[in-house]
Formats: C-alpha cells, sequence, structure tokens
C-alpha cells in the first residue's frame, strides 16, 4: 500500500514537472526543488521512474502491432495504468547533467559555509578538485556547443566557484594561517621596542611607527609563510583556468596593497601634492627630503624586489597575470615616491637646495640598474621608465641650480663694503660652496655631461688630467663671473691702495681654497697661474698706490752736483715721519688675510722703504749743515717694527647687521641679497 502510494506519489510530481517545465533547464529546476524537499523524491528516483515510464510506453506499442497470424488467445489483461503524457515526453538524463548537477550538490556545500573553506585541508582539498572537474566539464560543454542551457548553469555555478575562490584567496593573503617572521628595517613592528611615532603623519588619529632605518639592502621578506603561498597559488591556477585571471590579479594587488601602504608609512613618508612640496619653508622640506632618501632605498631594493619575488611564487607558470598583479599592487606607493621627487626637481632652485638634491640623484641613480630584473615585464617596464625620468629631472635641477648661482653673483649689489679690505662673504660663500660641490664631482660631471640617468648606465670615468669637461668649463665660468663681481665691489673703496688690498685678500683665497680641493683639478694649471699673476699684480698695484708719496720723499738725488742742500733733506724728513704715521695709523686696520701674503707684501715695503730711509739719514749725517739740526724720531729699526705691524686688521668686523668672522662665516641673504643662509665652520 505505502508502495502504490509512492508510485502516485511519483507521477504526480512528473505530472506537475510536465506542465510547468516548459524548457529543459526549467524541468532540472523543478526536480531539484522537488528532491530537497522529501527525501523520496530524490532526484535518481525521479530520473528512474521517469526512464521506466517511457521504456513501458515503448513496449506497450510494439506489443499491439504483433501477432495478426497467431491463435486467438484468452482475454487479454487489462493494460497497466497509462503513462502520464508528462513523463513520457522528457527526454532522457545525459551523464553530462547528472555531472553537473552531481557537482552543484558538491560545490553548493562549500560556497555557502560561514568559515574559510582553507581552515580544514581535506574541505579545500576536495573543493578544489571539484572546481577542477567543473572546469573540464565546463570546457566539454563549450566544445560540444550542444546544449546551451546547460552550459549556461554551469558557467552559474563557475561564477560562484570563482566568487567564493576569489574570498578564500584575500582571506590566505591578508590573514595567513602562520604569522610570519618580522622583517628586518620595520616593516613587522616588535612590540618588545620602542618605536618612534610621527604624531601628525596625516594617515589619521592612530599614530604610525616609524621604522629604524637599515643599511643592509640584502633582505627578502617573506610576507606569507611557505605553506600560505602554496595554498594561493593552487587558487590562482584554478582562476586562471576558468578565464578569471585578470580577476585574480586585481584580488591579489588589493590583498598585498594594504600591506605596502602600511610599509611606506611606517618609513615617515607621507603623500604630499606638488603644491604642498613648492610652498614648504626649506627645513621641513629638507626634512622630508633625508626622510625620503632612506625610505626610497628601502622600498626599492628591499619592499618591491620581495613583492616581485612573492608575486612571482603565487602565479607561477601563471603569465601575465602575474605581472599585472604585481604592478597593480606596488604602483600607487612607486607614483607616490617619484612624485616627490619630480616636485622637489621643479621647486626652488636655490643654491642652499643643490646638496640635498644631489642625495635624492645619487639614491635614485645607484639603484637603477637593479630595477631591470625587477621591472622586466612589458606591464612594469612604465614604472622603470618613470623612475629613470626622476632621475633626469633631479639631474636638471642640480643644473639649474647651478645656473641660478652665476646669476646670484652676477646679481649680487655692490652696496656695502668689507672693512679693512678683507675677504667679501660672497667669495668665502661661492668658494666653501663650491669646494662642498666637488666631494660630489663624480655626479656633478655626470650630471653636467647629461646622459646618465636617461640610459641607467655605468657611471662615466672622471679623468683627473681632463679640466675641460663640461663641469669644469661650468666651474671656470661661476670664477669668471665671481671675478667680475669682486673687481665691481672693490670700485666701493674711495681709496685705491685699499681696493687692491680687496682683490689681493680675495683672490688669494681663491687660490687657497682651489689648490686645497678637486677646483684645482678642474680649473687646471693655467687657470691657477693666471691668478697668481693677478694676484701679483694688486700687491704691486697697492705698493704704488700706498707708498709712492713715501718712496718719492726719500729721493735725495746723488752728491755733487744737483744734490740737495741740507734744508731740503730735513724737510723731507719732517715729511717721512708724517708720511709713515698716517699710513701706518690709517693701514693699520687694513687686514692681509694669509699670512704668507702678509708677510711678503711687508717684506717688499720694508726692503724698498728702509733701504731708502737708511739713505736719507746717511746724507744728512754727513751734511754738517743738517747735522747741527738733526732729529731722527724713527730709526731705520723703527721704521721696520712699524711696518710689521700693518694688516693685522681686527679679529672681528661687523657689517650692518651680518658677521664675518675669521673662523667661520655666515652669509646673510638679508646684507648680500642671495636667498640663503649658509654657515661654513673651519673653512676659512
Amino acid at each position: 500500500m505505502a508502495e502504490d502510494g509512492e508510485e502516485k506519489l511519483l507521477a504526480t510530481v512528473q505530472h506537475i514537472v510536465k506542465t510547468l517545465g516548459r524548457t529543459d533547464t526549467m524541468t532540472e529546476d523543478i526536480l531539484k526543488v522537488f528532491s530537497n524537499y522529501d527525501g523520496r523524491l530524490s532526484l535518481d528516483k525521479l530520473y528512474a521512474t521517469r526512464a521506466a515510464a517511457a521504456a513501458a510506453a515503448v513496449a506497450a506499442a510494439g506489443g499491439a502491432g504483433a501477432g495478426e497470424h497467431s491463435v486467438p488467445a484468452s482475454p487479454p489483461m487489462p493494460p497497466p495504468p497509462a503513462v502520464p503524457p508528462a513523463v513520457a515526453a522528457m527526454p532522457a538524463v545525459t551523464s553530462l547533467e547528472r555531472t553537473v548537477r552531481t557537482l552543484d550538490r558538491q560545490i553548493s556545500q562549500f560556497v555557502t559555509m560561514d568559515r574559510l573553506i582553507w581552515a580544514d585541508s581535506a574541505d579545500a582539498d576536495a573543493f578544489l578538485e571539484a572546481v577542477d572537474d567543473l572546469i573540464g566539464t565546463v570546457q566539454e560543454l563549450d566544445a560540444a556547443g550542444t546544449n546551451r542551457g546547460l552550459l549556461d548553469r554551469a558557467d552559474e555555478l563557475l561564477s560562484r566557484c570563482m566568487a567564493r575562490l576569489e574570498d578564500e584567496f584575500r582571506a590566505l593573503i591578508e590573514r595567513p594561517d602562520d604569522v610570519a617572521p618580522p622583517a628586518p628595517g620595520g616593516f613587522a613592528s616588535d612590540e618588545s621596542e620602542e618605536e618612534d611615532y610621527d604624531a601628525d603623519d596625516g594617515y589619521g588619529d592612530e599614530p604610525i611607527p616609524i621604522a629604524k632605518p637599515v643599511s643592509d639592502f640584502d633582505v627578502v621578506i617573506d610576507a606569507l609563510p611557505p605553506g600560505s603561498v602554496s595554498d594561493v597559488h593552487q587558487i590562482a591556477r584554478r582562476m586562471v583556468d576558468a578565464g578569471f585571471g585578470r580577476e585574480c590579479a586585481e584580488a591579489y594587488a588589493a590583498a598585498r596593497r594594504g600591506f605596502i601602504d602600511e610599509s611606506v608609512a611606517r618609513l615617515g613618508i607621507r603623500a604630499r601634492t606638488i603644491d604642498e612640496v613648492h610652498s614648504l619653508p626649506w627645513e621641513e622640506l629638507e626634512f622630508d627630503i633625508a626622510r625620503w632618501i632612506p625610505a626610497f632605498k628601502m622600498v626599492f631594493r628591499i619592499l618591491i624586489p620581495s613583492e616581485r619575488r612573492l608575486c612571482d611564487r603565487v602565479f607561477d607558470g601563471l603569465a601575465p597575470y602575474g605581472d599585472l598583479a604585481f604592478v597593480a599592487a606596488v604602483r600607487t606607493q612607486v607614483l607616490q615616491l617619484i612624485s616627490f621627487g619630480d616636485a622637489v626637481s621643479a621647486a626652488s632652485r636655490a643654491p642652499e637646495r643643490l646638496f640635498r638634491v644631489i642625495d635624492m640623484y645619487e639614491a635614485v641613480r645607484d639603484l637603477l640598474p637593479d630595477l631591470d630584473p625587477v621591472f622586466a615585464d612589458p606591464y612594469s617596464a612604465a614604472l622603470r621608465a618613470e623612475v629613470s625620468a626622476v632621475c633626469n629631472t633631479l639631474g636638471s635641477s642640480i643644473k639649474g641650480i647651478f645656473m641660478e648661482l652665476e646669476n646670484l653673483i652676477r646679481r649680487d649689489p655692490a652696496r656695502v663694503s668689507v672693512p679693512g679690505g678683507g675677504i667679501h662673504p660672497i667669495t668665502r660663500y661661492v668658494m666653501n660652496y663650491l669646494r662642498a660641490a666637488c666631494g660630489s664631482r663624480q655626479t656633478l660631471e655626470e650630471v653636467m655631461e647629461g646622459d646618465l640617468g636617461a640610459v641607467g648606465g655605468a657611471a662615466i670615468a672622471v679623468d683627473p688630467d681632463r679640466p675641460t669637461s663640461s663641469l669644469a668649463v661650468h666651474i671656470a665660468w661661476i670664477m669668471d663671473v665671481l671675478h667680475k663681481n669682486l673687481e665691481t665691489k672693490s670700485k666701493i673703496y674711495r681709496d685705491p691702495p685699499l681696493a687692491s688690498i680687496f682683490l689681493m685678500n680675495n683672490g688669494k683665497y681663491i687660490i687657497h681654497k682651489v689648490n686645497d680641493s678637486e677646483l684645482g683639478v678642474l680649473l687646471g694649471d693655467e687657470w691657477m697661474k693666471q691668478m697668481m699673476s693677478r694676484v701679483r699684480r694688486w700687491s704691486l698695484e697697492y705698493q704704488r698706490g700706498a707708498w709712492a708719496k713715501v718712496m718719492s720723499v726719500l729721493q735725495t738725488g746723488g752728491p755733487g752736483i744737483g744734490s740737495l742742500p741740507a734744508k731740503a733733506l730735513l724737510q723731507k724728513l719732517r715729511m717721512f715721519n708724517g708720511y709713515l704715521e698716517e699710513i701706518c695709523a690709517i693701514q693699520s686696520e687694513w687686514v692681509i688675510a694669509d699670512e704668507q701674503l702678509r708677510e711678503d707684501v711687508r717684506a717688499a715695503i720694508t726692503d724698498s722703504v728702509k733701504s731708502a730711509y737708511m739713505g736719507l739719514i746717511s746724507r744728512l749725517k754727513s751734511s754738517p749743515e743738517a747735522a747741527q739740526d738733526l732729529f731722527i724720531k724713527h730709526s731705520p729699526e723703527d721704521v721696520e717694527a712699524r711696518i710689521q705691524h700693518l694688516f693685522e686688521g681686527v679679529s672681528k668686523i661687523e657689517v650692518s647687521g651680518g658677521k664675518m668672522l675669521l673662523g667661520e662665516t655666515v652669509w646673510s641673504s638679508q646684507i648680500f641679497g642671495l636667498d640663503c643662509t649658509i654657515l661654513f665652520h673651519g673653512l676659512h
């Protein structure tokens, strides 16, 4: 009785299916609904009932047409129950249909889980096996092309699988089962150590710990444990096989981008617009540059190569999706670092910025060759080109700063004279500036030649005996501009001998700085000879201008005809005493900074003045007429001593609010027109 009831129930279900199922897909969906509702209505029973009914109908039709000439038989048995038309009309179930239905049941169990499938390795293996079967089935259906409805259903199931695989993929990357060992350089924090924090970093209320700098860049960050790398590789392979490679690459980039962003934030880097960079005071910008340089090295020598390594392992054999994932993951931070370099390059080209810009240029230049294997694919080649481009712009900025230095020297006004004819602050500034710049001579040679940043190749060889390089020509031009500026400033002095002292002091200082640095190699021996000749000429001009009247008054003429009378000789002596005291009073405040030059000038004056003075004394003593009125106020030794006290100057000279010390120089922009203040200690 129960069996009859079940048969009637099955027949009723088949009738409902026939009535409502207008298409094969709808029929299958309705059968699945009934199978989920009642265990007696399983798909196997429904399909078996449908098949049996169809077979019975075929058998009944065949028996009706047989035995026309046979012996009459006994009265026929009552016919079997009529097969419902709905059952007789349903098509036979193919093996692919059964496969899709089976995979649907299996996969539905996994995609509806409220926990990670990969939390259980057995579930992960079973799910991947079902996905592999589904991918093969979809490919088979697509190749056959005879059952579009079943293919659509399989594709829909495949999309559900891929969505769940993507969630698992991201979860395994963002929250791996095992904790990776902390990375050197501060990418992984250590709670036991004190960290530096930047309270105003722009990343929100929570302070970002600032990583400590490292010097060893031969480090690889394993952001995921080996087991997790293997798991995400298996998922990536299925997604690529299913035609979801681009979605997989985007999921990887989205999952890794947070780690990369936080790593850069830990290096103390904050995003700034070009306008913000240009409006920053130099002190703040210099601080940002000081953070940018080690951060740039850390990112491009450790973080990005480690990311490339991880990406290559996850997408092993799945090109080009690994390249796409890598570029999408690192692009934002790479462009942020590059944009800061571009902004600094386009900012003010005040001379004091040269050394920081050189540091930035060298940081970029030195890593360009190491980027080739990291950015070797076509997708990341554009990022490699961006890094090379910022190297070029920084090099152009260095050239521009040198040009601006020329302009500032040329425009520096001749308004205030240096008391005592001492070394002008602009001379100290320019020479110490160039001397410090030549500490990066190799870099400056490369920049002035103008071809390193474009190719990122080997450094240009510096010829120590080549004073005709682009850098040498440029520095020689700066020296010429400085010389003309000093000659203009010398005209401020009303006393021509003091103007000669001023030029002599500055010229000797220039020679000293050139001899004591790479400037001597760049400018060459010929330039040096010309400069020394100028100093000698200025020294002679001083001696003639300052002591001409003294030497004139000491001329006594020879004995005999034409010799001066005793009275005239006595007058000359009195005039000499007055001139000597006047000169010594005035020139005691003058200064010759170079000790050797000071001694040489004193010796030259002593030789000429003392010998002439001794001649005058000798003539007076030999004259009977003059001997009785002779009063020698200064002995020859006294004259020599007075000369030896000349050019001592003062130890400190105040200049209209700025100050020039013999041991250190402060060049104030308010006084000398240059928009910078640079202090050189011990470079006098």
